[in-house]
């Protein structure tokens, strides 16, 4: 009897309740907590991102624009980001990440795969061997995940202007 190359079928929410309970432990593997999600995921983003915008951050991470606004002037006063102006428009506020940053996420992401590490080394091989296979879809789903998300914020985008201000005084987006 041949075996049948047809995968079983996925539960869509038995799958998307997988990938939260991997999300709740790297948090969790997170420390210290010194930071906020939002404060360590703006940073990554950032970093992968380049500099940005604080009304494209602020959807990025669905947030205000206020409250990216007191974000980004936190991790500004820590070293963290810095407020740039677009070379292309000395008008328009960019976002960039410092070296100071760059490494802290890296200090930050060593400890968070060191406790991954010891976590992983308990399963049997065969566990450890799955999650390897499953990365390169993983990648592959997070990068269309950031696409798309990218695509719905442009589109959402499209009609507001260019250069539009920002709640702060002096400040424009």
């Amino acid at each position: 009897m041949d075996p049948d190359p047809t995968p079983p079928p996925v539960d869509d929410l038995e799958l998307a309740a997988g990938l939260g309970r991997v999300r709740t432990m790297m948090r969790v593997l997170d420390v210290p907590r010194d930071l906020s999600i939002t404060s360590l995921s703006t940073l990554a983003n950032l970093e992968r991102l380049g500099p940005r915008r604080l009304t494209e951050l602020a959807s990025i991470e669905g947030v205000t624009q206020p409250a990216m606004t007191q974000l980004v002037s936190r991790l500004d006063r820590e070293g963290l980001a810095e407020r740039q102006s677009d070379p292309g428009d000395g008008r328009v506020v960019m976002v960039a990440i410092t070296q100071h940053g760059r490494a802290e996420l890296a200090r930050r992401r060593a400890a968070q795969a060191k406790r991954l590490a010891e976590l992983l080394a308990e399963l049997p091989a065969a566990d450890r061997a799955a999650i390897a296979a499953a990365l390169p879809a993983l990648d592959r789903l997070a990068a269309h995940a950031l696409a798309s998300a990218a695509t719905a914020q442009r589109s959402a985008q499209g009609g507001a202007r260019e250069g539009t201000h920002s709640n702060n005084p002096g400040e424009t987006e």
